[in-house]
Order: structure tokens, then C-alpha cells, then sequence
């Protein structure tokens, strides 16, 4: 090699000749962008290609400029303690950095690897700029943000104008702060540059993915962000993104699991700045985009399978799991999608397997705000309004900070924070990845914290009610709860789980459990749909006033069916994916006319009954001709979780089957639509909660896989008790000799059967006596409220170890 190429390969190196072993040369982000160049663009993972300069270029820089001695001076008389010192003494050696011009050695290197990268084109190419240190995208610290990037960057000048700015980003305030508290020596850390071809992403759309939920840790998600335009207002939090759950164990199998979709706001979108003073800018986004969501289905599970690729191929290198924080964009030409930057997940990787930490608020308190949660934590104080980088001296320790959106700058400030509140941003954005690897509480994307909450109001932020992040008014008293996972033993008696909200699922799957006993539809439905399964099929013939509110409901939906399909579907999976291969029984749709009437357009379909608890409900409603349409949108909802997302450990269970002819219709128009018991290994099981379903068990035995008692009503209807009176309440007693008999006879006759039986109710739950009788009873499996597995758990045991 000559003399002069031995000089370029110091100063410059390819994506192509650089890996993961190259961070103290290239820096972590350079390193990891050639590692998947190199290793994953023959496993079909597009990275756009580029160089980058080396750590030894930067240090020959600052050592022959002078630059070294002068910024080791300056840091020597920081207070970083003192925002206000961090800010004079970061201003001033940035200023010196820009103002010194690169080597004529450096500056002929970059321009002609620019010109390398731009042949074939025509013309210069447009090129992102970024800075990566040789302290970051490591698997204990991600210095996520702490330097600059600069996109739609062309022509000579303005590149070498970029690369002297991204030098100086080294010393922002942020990564200066960063650093010291990382115990990172400033003057060791190097910083490299990488120029990379661009993603015509502003003509399409961008974000972030994890290949771990971010919040839980829950490892077999793939969560990915996206908006319209270039990808640095997602990350920056400038916009609140759609997001996307996708399953990876059943994505491996070929199936198109995507668990979740949540339509973002996507207000506004950065593009080129073509023709203006400026290389981007950001534009207002039409209200029909933004309704609509930015990506596909085919191109939200090819970002999920890449996803896999990547954390499969840096767990290999690493030798341990390595979960991933991964930039991807859409090219608006040529509709490609590229993966333009990796980083190793810095947070949850790194929390114990075997402790659980739980947090419960133990007061209702008066909801201010909702946003999305980051992060399962609760805290409470006084707010700080903050609103924009010249307020961040006021404040004070222990304060919850709340504005717009944070950037970098405001990493000092955080990291004194009790929580942190913002305006806009999704769950990949600063405020969120560094609330987490600061183990805060934060809620994002509340759209107007900022006029809704005044400063020195004390409030309490909950994060631990799944993906919805509330703001209560005042101090809600609230308790935290460590669980040793290690110490629980698990019982012969099988410990399930009652699952209500979809969201909590992916945290609630880490109590020790052996799955799902009870998954009710009607939630999923009241909560994530909203609108009565009639009224989407009328659609054309509701009036004005209805339609209108179902339009609202179903924002990005041309097909108001398939809104009900989708909904439904993604509440189940999510329960199903989150306790995989766990079996998870999923009850069919159970209100009650009067229930079902307060969904938006109910009115219009549902009877008025004197006593609906035992009226028009359960099964009775499936094969009726007033509601068989309604009934196929939920059969088709379950079918596509089982058939189409792989997720085959749902099974179903008919709720209020009162003979055997209903439980032979509801199967017969079951298999109408796709499900029939026994195929593809669909068990259905059916509620026992009415005494024709104990007194006829061998009967039912014949047309279903197994019984799931249900407590409560059997109470009431063996008792003769409406369990909504409040003057009959006294009466309700669920350790009623007689609704124990009706118990044991229905557990003796499965069992003579060879069938299943659990319970679902709630007195297992609520009375350890009552879960005692029943594992003397050989029940198979009890299905308990989270709150109270633990403790039943425990309790089971020692009856169980007792022989009693």
C-alpha cells in the first residue's frame, strides 16, 4: 500500500472496512453502520453506503490545531453542578472548534471519498451527516442524541461546514454533562464523523424500532414508530408517530402477527428545503395523511423481520441477548426501506430477571391529563413549566418537569427531574429514552400540558396502567411492590391469570402464571372499538349525528367492519403474544343489551328488558338472526389471531350457553366463519355459570373441550340473587353451601369426562378459603385477579404440601 492511500485509510474508512471491532476507531454508530453493511446486506437489510473519518483524524486535528491544551483548560474550570457555568464553558470551546478549519490533509480525504460516493449520479450527492463518538451505542450507555446530525447536506462546502459542526457537537452541554456523569475522561472520548448517502425519506416516511418493548421489557415485541418525512422529528419528539406492535416468535414462522396499531396525530413532517436558506424544513401534514397511517402492513413486517435479523446477528457477536434501538426511513422514490442507524437497548436489557418492581396507585384520584406512559413507575410534585432552553436555570430538585418537547440540552435538567411531562413526542423520543435510562416516570405526547398545568401545581403522574400515562390532581397516595421471582415455586394446581386490559398485558406476563384463564371481549370491545358492531355494518343508513361520531371513532378506516375486525383482533393478540405459548381462553362478546346500548350507535339495536342480566345475552345473542352479522366480525377477529398471526393458544370460550341446542347453533355459526372445533387444535370451551350447565355437565362435556366456572353467576342463579340489587346484596354468597355443591359436582363430572375446568370467578380471588375448597375439590386451574396471584400462589402451595 503507498505512502498516501496508508494516510487516506488513517483518516478515512468505508462502511465496508470497519465492524463492531472498530468502535475506538470509527465510534459506535460508524462501527455498527459497517458491521451491518458488511454483514447483513447479503441477509437483504438495505444500508445506505458511506464512510466515515477516524478517531486519529480527530485527535491529529485537535493536536496540531492547538485545539487539545486550549478545550483541556477551559474544562478544568467547569461547575457542572451549575447549568449556567456548563453553558459559558460549552459555548466557548464550540465556538473555538468552528472556528479553526479542518487540515488540508482531512478536507482533501472527505472531499474525495464525497466524490467516490456521488460517482454514477450526475450529480453531488445529498448526504446525512453524523456525528459518532467513540463513547457511545454501547451496550451500557447510548449517549442517544448527545451529538449532532445534519441531513440533505450537498456540496463540498457545505459538507466540510457539517463535519466541523459535528466536531464541535462533542461539546455540547448535553454530552459534556452526559460524560461526566457516565465517568467517561473527555479528552479520551474521539469523535468520527460519518457521511452516508441519503434516504429520500422526506417524500415518505421514517421513525425508530425497538426489538423489545421499551416499556416492560417484554423481549418478544418488535415496537416501531413512524411519520411522514425525515426521521429526526420522531426522534427528536416533535411529533407524536403511529406505532406498531409486531410478534417475532410467530413472525419467524411465516405468520403476519402485527399485535397493535395506533394512529399518531403526525402533525407536521421535515423535508428537503429545496430552494430556501435552510437543508430542511418542516411542512404541515394534510389531516387525510394524517389519519391515515404512514406504513403498509408488508413494510411494518419487513422493518420486523429486519429487526430480528439484527438483534439474532449482535447477540451472536455479543454472546448474550442483545436487544436493539434501530433509525429506519422509506425512500419516497423508490419505495425501498433502509435500516440508517443500530444501536445496542441500554435499559431494559440490563433489568433483573429475577425481581419485578410494581407500582400501585391506592386512591382514585381526579384525571388531569392522559398521554403515553414510559416507563411502569408512579411519582408526585410540584410542576416546573419550562419553556424553552433560557428557563431551564428555575429549576429545582425534585420538581416534574413539564413542556413541549426536551432535546438534548435539557439532559442536565432531567436528571434532576421527579418525572417529566411533555406536549409531543412518542415513545421513542429524547424525553423518553433518557427518562428510562434515568428510571423516571414520564408521559409524552399529552398534546397541551403546557396551558393545562401551572407551575408549582402538585400532581402525580402514573405509568403503571399500561401504554395510557395518567396526570392525577394533587398527591394520590400510591406503593411500590418488589417481587423475588426466584423464591415462587409453582403449584400442581395450574395459576392463571384474569387479563382485562390489553395494554398491561406485556407487564402482567412476568407475574409467575401458567397463562390466560379469562380474556373478556367486552372490554377490548368498550375500549378499543367504541362503537356497536351493528352500527359499522349500517354505516350508509345511520343518521348524520351517529355517523359522525362513528367516523371519529374509526379515523383511518374506509371499511368500518374491518375497524371492528382490526380492533378486536389486535386487543386479543396482544394478550395471546404477551402469554405465548401459554394458553390464553378468549370469552366471546358477554354484555348485556343495556351495555351494549351505550356504545356509540347501540341505542338504535338493543331491546329494553326488565332484567337484562338474564335476558338477551351470551350465547342466545350469536345465532340469532339480529345479530349473526355481528357475531361474524368477532369469529373473524379470532381467526385472524389464530390463523393469521400464528397465535394458537388462543381458545374460545361461550359465555351463558343456557342449553345444549344453543352450544350445537353457536358452533354451527362458528363454523360459518371459519372455526371449527378440533381444527388447527381450536379447543371452545364453555362458561359454567348456570345450573343447567352443571346439572347437564356430561352433556356439555360432548360438544365442548372443557368448563370455566363462573363464579358469580352461578351464585346468582343458584341463589335466586341479582347481584345488581343492592337490597338482595347481603344475600350473595359465593361460599353458599349450595353454590359449593353446585361446584364440586360440576369439577367431579369433568373430570369423569376427561375434560378441563378451571374458575374464572372472583372468589378464588377474594377468599384463600374458598381456593383451598376448591383444590380439595381437584380443580385443574383457578384464574385469579393479578393483584392476588402471588399470594394464592403461595397459599396453594402449602394446602397442596399439606395433603389437606
Amino acid at each position: 500500500m503507498s505512502t498516501a492511500a496508508e494516510s487516506a485509510t488513517d483518516l478515512i474508512r468505508w462502511f465496508d472496512q470497519v465492524g463492531m471491532g472498530d468502535v475506538a476507531v470509527v465510534g459506535g454508530k460508524n462501527a455498527s453502520l459497517g458491521e451491518m453493511y458488511r454483514e447483513l446486506t447479503s441477509r437483504g437489510v438495505r444500508i445506505p453506503n458511506g464512510f466515515a473519518t477516524t478517531a486519529a483524524a480527530y485527535r491529529r486535528h485537535l493536536s496540531e490545531s492547538g485545539l487539545d491544551d486550549k478545550i483541556r483548560q477551559i474544562l478544568s474550570g467547569i461547575n457542572y453542578r451549575d447549568v449556567g457555568s456548563l453553558q459559558h464553558h460549552g459555548r466557548i470551546i464550540r465556538h473555538m472548534i468552528l472556528d479553526t478549519p479542518l487540515s488540508d490533509d482531512l478536507s482533501h480525504a472527505i472531499v474525495r471519498a464525497y466524490h467516490v460516493l456521488s460517482s454514477g449520479r450526475g450529480e453531488l450527492a445529498d448526504v446525512a451527516v453524523r456525528s459518532s463518538a467513540t463513547a457511545e451505542d454501547l451496550p451500557d450507555a447510548s449517549f442517544a442524541g448527545q451529538q449532532e446530525t445534519y441531513l440533505n447536506v450537498r456540496g463540498q462546502a457545505s459538507l466540510l461546514d457539517a463535519c466541523r459542526r459535528c466536531l464541535a457537537s462533542l461539546f455540547t452541554d448535553r454530552a459534556i454533562s452526559y460524560r461526566t456523569d457516565q465517568g467517561f475522561d473527555h479528552m479520551q472520548v474521539a469523535l468520527s464523523i460519518g457521511i452516508q448517502q441519503m434516504v429520500r425519506s422526506d417524500l415518505a416516511t421514517s421513525g425508530v424500532m425497538f426489538s423489545i418493548d421499551t416499556e416492560t421489557g417484554f423481549r418478544d415485541a418488535v415496537l416501531i414508530n413512524a411519520a411522514y418525512g425525515l426521521g429526526e422529528n420522531v426522534v427528536q419528539g416533535s411529533v407524536n408517530p403511529d406505532e406498531y406492535y409486531v410478534f417475532k416468535p410467530t413472525l419467524r414462522t411465516g405468520h403476519r402477527p402485527i399485535l397493535k396499531r395506533t394512529l399518531g396525530s403526525k402533525a407536521i413532517k421535515m423535508v428537503y428545503d429545496i430552494g430556501g436558506s435552510k437543508m430542511v424544513k418542516n411542512v404541515p401534514v394534510s389531516d387525510d395523511m394524517a389519519k391515515r397511517f404512514a406504513l403498509s402492513d408488508d413494510d411494518i413486517l419487513q422493518l420486523a423481520r429486519w429487526a430480528c435479523e439484527i438483534e439474532d446477528h449482535y447477540s451472536s457477536v455479543r454472546g448474550s441477548f442483545c436487544p436493539m434501538d434501530m433509525e429506519w426511513a422509506k425512500d419516497g422514490i423508490t419505495g425501498e426501506l433502509f435500516i440508517v442507524q443500530a444501536r445496542p437497548e441500554t435499559v431494559q436489557s440490563r433489568r433483573s430477571a429475577n425481581a419485578l418492581q410494581r407500582y400501585h396507585l391506592k386512591a382514585e384520584g381526579v384525571k388531569l391529563l392522559e398521554g403515553r406512559s414510559v416507563g411502569e413507575k408512579i411519582a408526585s410534585g410540584p410542576v416546573r413549566l419550562i419553556r424553552d432552553v433560557h428557563e431551564l436555570s428555575q429549576f429545582l430538585d425534585g420538581e416534574i418537569l413539564v413542556t413541549d418537547k426536551t432535546d438534548p440540552d435539557w439532559e442536565p435538567v432531567m436528571k434532576r427531574a421527579a418525572a417529566i411531562i411533555t406536549n409531543r413526542g412518542g415513545r421513542t423520543c429524547h424525553a423518553a429514552i433518557v427518562s428510562r435510562e434515568l428510571g423516571l416516570p414520564a408521559i409524552v405526547g399529552t398534546g397541551d400540558a403546557t396551558d393545562r398545568l401551572r407551575n408549582g401545581q402538585i400532581v402525580t403522574i402514573s405509568c403503571a396502567g399500561g401504554d395510557t400515562g395518567v396526570v392525577y390532581e394533587g398527591e394520590v397516595p400510591f406503593e411500590m411492590e418488589t417481587i423475588d421471582l426466584g423464591s415462587i415455586g409453582r403449584p400442581q394446581t395450574k395459576i392463571m391469570m384474569n387479563v382485562a386490559t390489553p395494554d398491561e398485558a406485556f407487564a402482567l406476563s412476568a407475574i409467575p402464571n401458567d397463562g390466560v384463564g379469562l380474556a373478556r371481549e367486552e372490554f377490548i370491545i368498550s375500549n378499543y372499538v367504541k362503537v356497536h358492531p351493528q352500527a359499522l355494518l349500517d354505516y350508509e343508513q345511520l343518521d348524520p349525528a351517529t355517523r359522525a361520531a362513528v367516523d371519529q371513532a374509526t379515523q383511518g378506516y374506509d371499511d368500518k367492519p374491518q375497524f371492528f375486525i382490526d380492533r378486536l383482533s389486535e386487543g386479543i393478540a396482544m394478550i395471546a403474544a404477551a402469554f405465548y405459548p401459554k394458553d390464553v381462553i378468549v370469552r366471546m362478546s358477554d354484555f348485556k343489551t343495556n351495555e351494549y346500548a351505550n356504545l356509540i350507535g347501540g341505542r338504535r339495536y338493543e331491546p329494553r328488558e326488565e332484567n337484562p342480566m338474564i335476558g338477551f345475552r351470551g350465547a342466545s345473542r350469536y345465532y340469532h338472526e339480529s345479530f349473526q352479522a355481528a357475531f361474524a366480525l368477532e369469529c373473524q377477529a379470532a381467526l385472524r389471531v389464530r390463523r393469521d398471526m400464528g397465535l394458537s393458544n388462543v381458545k374460545l370460550m361461550i359465555p351463558f350457553c343456557r342449553t345444549i341446542e344453543e352450544g350445537k347453533k353457536v358452533q354451527a355459526e362458528m363454523k360459518k366463519n371459519g372455526l371449527v372445533r378440533g381444527e388447527d387444535g381450536l379447543e371452545v370451551y364453555v362458561m359454567c355459570e348456570i345450573p343447567s350447565n352443571v346439572i347437564l355437565a356430561d352433556q356439555f362435556a360432548e360438544i365442548f373441550d372443557g368448563f370455566s366456572i363462573g363464579s358469580n353467576d352461578l351464585t346468582q342463579l343458584t341463589l335466586g340473587v341479582d347481584r345488581d340489587s343492592a337490597i338482595v346484596a347481603h344475600v350473595f354468597d359465593e361460599q353458599n353451601e349450595a353454590v359449593k355443591r353446585m361446584i364440586s359436582s360440576v369439577i367431579a363430572e369433568a373430570k369423569r369426562c376427561g375434560r378441563k375446568i378451571g374458575i374464572c370467578g372472583q372468589a378464588p380471588s377474594d377468599f384463600p378459603e374458598f381456593a383451598e375448597f376448591l383444590v380439595r375439590q381437584g380443580i385443574d386451574s383457578m384464574s385469579l385477579t393479578p393483584d392476588s396471584i402471588l399470594k394464592t400462589t403461595v397459599h396453594i402451595l402449602k394446602v397442596e404440601g399439606s395433603g389437606s
